[in-house]
């Protein structure tokens, strides 16, 4: 298999953290900040995707709630319910050109069932692509 033809399921990490839709928002940070990540994919009992928790979620929620210290918020108030994902059979050259128009940093590889199989990060893509170019250096 050449690189060019590689798949997001060659390149993903496998066995992803996530954090359970209704999550208290607290132990959600609590996971992102001991995991030293940027977000977490958000799962039901099911294991599906149903949303996305970032640090900027997090943040917004929180300058309020702590500052206020009112309401007691979950993971379901703050998350974005439209994620972006991607398949495991998914080219990665195709991943690469459509993280060049999206904002996201960690993309969860979901499969046909849209339960949570992986997570693809741009930096995994661009070590790939970096490594390809080396590659065209060398001949």
């Amino acid at each position: 298999m050449t690189q060019a033809a590689e798949k997001v399921s060659d390149v993903m990490a496998r066995h992803p953290s996530s954090v359970r839709a209704g999550t208290d928002l607290t132990d959600a940070v609590e996971m992102l900040l001991k995991l030293k990540t940027t977000g977490l994919p958000v799962i039901d009992a099911d294991e599906r995707v149903v949303g996305f928790l970032s640090e900027q979620d997090c943040l917004r929620s929180l300058i309020v709630s702590s500052y206020h210290c009112e309401g007691s918020p979950t993971v379901n108030d703050v998350m974005h319910a439209e994620v972006l994902c991607v398949r495991p059979d998914q080219a990665l050259v195709d991943v690469a050109e459509m993280m060049v128009k999206q904002k996201p940093k960690i993309y969860p590889v979901v499969d046909e069932n849209n339960r949570l199989v992986g997570v693809l990060t741009r930096g995994q893509v661009l070590s790939v692509l970096k490594n390809m170019r080396r590659a065209c250096e060398l001949g």
